[in-house]
């Protein structure tokens, strides 16, 4: 059987985290390992469990969880983290992208496209209500203006294995450079489109034309 999805809740309310805890539970190939109600519970559950994915209430008592999801990215280098929240817009989706994070889920969407959205940010896509993604794109792609033609042979090819989904150990090992060196590529990559995670760094390439 394939490994299931490793899912962390975080959600301060018992009865909405029993139920999306059930729900996910329920759902094949979907394993949620920890619940936590609190920013600071769920980024020391973070390192205990290792999870793929992140469900992360954007309200929380100790903060705001989209502020917040640098901190998750930065803990743990493939972690995707997918954004729970009570009513959206565009502007909330770009903020989402912009902090690094993979996806946006309405709570009144159902437990259905709760578990889509889990599927799809696990598998490295980004997950977003059609109706804001052509406004979040334009956003990333407006900001990142020219930079992508100052990129070198290198960080183009940098980009390129991002775009495939590439850890920072397999870009080293796919480029034959040292961990280190890959790191400083991938950050000189970020820097030079105005991205703050690898997840925009490659959905502003896609829009400007520099990845297929």
């Amino acid at each position: 059987m394939p490994t299931p999805i490793r899912v962390l809740l975080v959600e301060d309310h018992d009865m909405v985290a029993e139920a999306l805890g059930m729900a996910l539970d329920m759902a094949q190939g979907i394993e949620v390992v920890a619940r936590s109600a609190s920013l600071e519970g769920a980024i020391a559950d973070l390192g205990r469990w290792q999870p793929d994915v992140v469900v992360l209430d954007r309200r929380l008592p100790d903060g705001d969880g989209v502020e917040a999801i640098g901190r998750f990215t930065s803990a743990t280098e493939n972690v995707r983290v997918l954004v729970l929240t009570a009513e959206a817009n565009a502007s909330v989706a770009a903020r989402v992208v912009e902090a690094g994070g993979a996806g946006l889920v309405v709570k009144s969407s159902g437990l259905r496209a709760l578990e889509s959205a889990v599927r799809e940010v696990a598998s490295g896509a980004v997950s977003f209500a059609p109706e804001m993604l052509p406004e979040v794109l334009d956003r990333l792609a407006g900001r990142a203006g020219q930079h992508g033609a100052e990129l070198t042979a290198r960080e183009r090819e940098t980009l390129e294995l991002l775009g495939q989904g590439a850890s920072t150990v397999e870009i080293s090992q796919r480029l034959g450079v040292a961990r280190n060196t890959a790191r400083n590529h991938v950050q000189r990559v970020l820097e030079k489109l105005g991205a703050r995670s690898k997840l925009e760094a490659v959905v502003v390439a896609r829009r400007t034309g520099l990845l297929d």
